[in-house]
């Protein structure tokens, strides 16, 4: 739950994540390439490391078979799309973001909820929005944006200055 608040990504791109492609040095993760994607590079913060390093403990307890999944069930196998979804709602219920008996939608948090978190948190806090873009992973289709490179260290240390702590 916290990477996908922390990072913006797509569910599809949660399940795909493989162990090797996390860089702990730097503190992002290289995703695998998608038709949605346009930068495949994400950052994490130090909360968000210290939660993924806590389950990669957990993790090494139920993985018999060697999975490069990050993230795996209780059966030892890569998580999938039903068991992302039971996950992000089973949390967002314990915290009164979701009610699956409601008929309203807005009573309702999927992991698509994580991603509009993200970005409004971004924004809120003051990210540029073509920063805001390219962590998201968004194509830029203006002309200026064609020539506008975007640094990658700029990037990540706008992303550390303003992506919100959740005190975990």
């Amino acid at each position: 739950m916290t990477l996908f608040a922390k990072t913006g990504i797509r569910r599809k791109e949660l399940i795909a994540v493989d162990v090797d492609v996390i860089d702990w040095v730097e503190q992002s993760i290289r995703l695998k390439p998608t038709a949605k994607r346009t930068n495949r590079t994400v950052f994490f913060d130090d909360e968000t490391s210290f939660i993924l390093r806590r389950w990669l403990r957990v993790r090494e307890s139920r993985n018999k078979d060697q999975v490069m999944a990050l993230f795996i069930n209780n059966r030892g196998e890569r998580i999938q799309r039903s068991g992302v979804s039971r996950m992000v709602e089973k949390v967002a219920t314990q915290v009164g973001l979701h009610d699956p008996n409601s008929e309203r939608m807005e009573d309702h948090f999927s992991p698509h909820c994580c991603r509009h978190w993200f970005t409004t948190h971004l924004r809120r806090a003051g990210m540029p929005r073509e920063f805001i873009q390219e962590l998201r992973g968004d194509v830029r289709k203006e002309a200026i944006d064609i020539y506008d490179h975007i640094d990658r260290k700029e990037l990540r240390e706008s992303y550390l200055a303003h992506i919100p702590q959740l005190g975990i």
